[in-house]
């Protein structure tokens, strides 16, 4: 329990020297039911804002969290978009959170644009295009930029060693 009580002080100092407006440190169990309970309210809160809400999930060494979040932050100002960020910090898992509309394709281009760059940055730094909600069809593009060539090409020879006749989830990982 001690080394937890330290690692979230410094947490917590860290978060006030860049800015943090509120940081909060539970005082008992209750205040930690609270606390988490907000977290778990964030996504629903911020898809009152607008008509659409595009939940990203990358991952980065914890050291580097406050380069992706600045990041996102730039993304942001520089398409012109809302992006929330949240996440469980704690395992470097970030959720920039698109706060849009689907209907309006000017804005999703842009959407888009800020999304590869933030897939590229979280890969410079380290990371993963991914933390937790898998890779799935939009984000297989990227695994080339993660893996690099020499893996792809070893996980196309493990897909038709298993898969010799391309029967299982055709197109889900190779087109």
């Amino acid at each position: 329990p001690a080394v937890v009580e330290d690692e979230a002080s410094r947490m917590a100092e860290v978060a006030r020297e860049n800015g943090a407006l509120t940081v909060e440190l539970a005082r008992d169990e209750a205040h930690a039911l609270r606390l988490a309970s907000a977290r778990r309210s964030a996504f629903a809160a911020l898809a009152r804002i607008r008509p659409t809400t595009i939940l990203e999930d990358v991952t980065v060494p914890r050291s580097r969290l406050p380069d992706i979040v600045r990041f996102v932050e730039r993304m942001a100002g520089e398409h012109g978009l809302q992006i929330a960020t949240f996440g469980h910090f704690g395992d470097g898992n970030v959720h920039p959170t698109f706060l849009t509309d689907e209907r309006d394709e000017a804005e999703m281009v842009k959407v888009e644009a800020a999304m590869e760059a933030i897939f590229a940055h979280t890969i410079e730094l380290g990371g993963t295009i991914t933390g937790e909600h898998g890779v799935g069809l939009a984000k297989k593009r990227f695994l080339p930029d993660q893996f690099g060539e020499a893996s792809m090409a070893l996980l196309r020879q493990v897909k038709r060693s298993l898969d010799p006749d391309g029967r299982l989830n055709p197109g889900k990982i190779f087109d």
